[in-house]
Formats: structure tokens, sequence, C-alpha cells
């Protein structure tokens, strides 16, 4: 049974910084690329930033680029974003998904094709 699980959300202020954490059991964690996706209430899910299966591939949406950093432990089968200067606007539920890779790359823009989903972390930015 695969499970994906993120931690370290919480109650920040603006212009501090917060680390998630995705942990994927029940498959083989090189076979996946790993994307993080957010939704704030009464708003749609949007992409936020992917890492490939290597890690040597990253891709991060424009609200978030030089802000956030994405990385993965293969050893550790898990992801980290590291989120620095955050913003009210960043307060969302930030969500897990890992996806088959078939190349050394990854993209937010097509959720369908991540199989596996987490229920995400809560992260509250107060101005």
């Amino acid at each position: 049974q695969v499970q994906v699980v993120e931690s370290g959300g919480g109650l920040v202020q603006a212009g501090e910084s917060l680390t998630l954490s995705c942990t994927v059991s029940g498959l083989n964690f090189g076979d996946y690329y790993i994307g993080w996706y957010r939704q704030a209430p009464g708003k749609e899910r949007e992409g936020v930033a992917c890492i490939s299966w290597s890690g040597q591939n990253t891709y991060y949406t424009d609200p978030v680029k030089d802000r956030f950093t994405i990385s993965r432990d293969n050893a550790k089968n898990t992801v980290h974003l590291q989120m620095t200067s955050l913003k009210p606007e960043d307060t969302a539920t930030y969500i897990c998904a890992a996806a088959p890779h078939y190349g050394d790359y990854c993209g937010v823009s097509e959720s369908y094709e991540y199989d596996y989903w987490g229920q995400g972390t809560q992260v509250t930015v107060s101005s």
C-alpha cells in the first residue's frame, strides 16, 4: 500500500521560513518524480514545484521561484520543500504527489500524471 505523508506545516509570520517534508512508502521511490501542489480556501489547486527522480532536475512555478527550494533524499524516500521569504499569499494546504517517471524530468502542469497523493499539510503565513 502506497502512502504519501507530508509534514512540517505551521503558522509563521511573513518573511520567515519553513521546510516541508514528504515521505513516500510502498513503492520504488527512485521510479517516481515528486511534485508539490497547494490549495488555498476558495481557490483551485496549483502546482508549486517538482523534482526529477535523480534530483538533478527541478521546476518551480513563477509565484515561488527564487524563494522555494525542492530537494530529495532517495535513501530516505523523502522530499523536502524549503520555503523562504514567505508571504501571506503562500497560505494554503501543501500537497505532495508522486508520478512515475519516463525520463529525468518533472512537471506540475499536468496533475493527472501523478498517481499518488498525500492529504496535505497546512501552511499559514500571517502579515
